[in-house]
């Protein structure tokens, strides 16, 4: 299984430089990474072949991190979102390592940012039920004497969810 990683790549390696082409290729992929080049060379006025080197360029540099379908969680029998606010004793490292290691291996949880604020951590979650939820913190959380708290907000709407970078000015 592929995940991306819990560190912000912004963090870690400089901007590349993109132009015009670069951003309306990356503004097609967005909406559907299953574009022909073909069809994106038409809409950007480039050849297929330059298409083609561009979106090589922007998967080499990590511009584009993954390519994936995008699932209906509650289609799927997982209907119920959670985030999880994270209170930490100590971030060190060396004392956070372990529940880092559980939430990178554990497939429920779909994002965990490491935040600013009172909590240390906030993850989202996705469950199929609140049974299977608590068992889930359970195997996160429990006996791990680093954890000073969590705190959880169930989500009782979606209103937006999406990955779409803006790229315009």
């Amino acid at each position: 299984m592929t995940q991306l990683s819990l560190t912000n790549s912004a963090s870690t390696t400089p901007a590349i430089a993109l132009d015009a082409f670069d951003l309306a290729i990356l503004e097609i992929l967005q909406r559907d990474n299953t574009t022909s080049q073909r069809e994106i060379a038409r809409a950007v006025h480039l050849s297929a072949p330059a298409v083609q080197r561009r979106i090589r360029r922007l998967r080499e540099s990590g511009v584009i991190r993954a390519e994936v379908a995008v699932l209906d969680a509650s289609r799927l029998g997982r209907p119920l979102t959670l985030t999880v606010e994270v209170h930490l004793h100590d971030e060190h490292p060396l004392r956070t390592a372990g529940m880092r290691a559980r939430i990178m291996a554990e497939p429920a949880i779909q994002q965990c940012y490491g935040i600013t604020g009172e909590a240390d951590y906030l993850l989202v979650i996705t469950a199929s039920t609140m049974a299977e939820y608590e068992a889930l913190t359970e195997r996160l959380f429990g006996g791990d004497d680093n954890i000073r708290r969590y705190r959880t907000s169930v989500a009782l709407t979606c209103l937006k969810m999406g990955l779409h970078v803006p790229l315009g000015g």
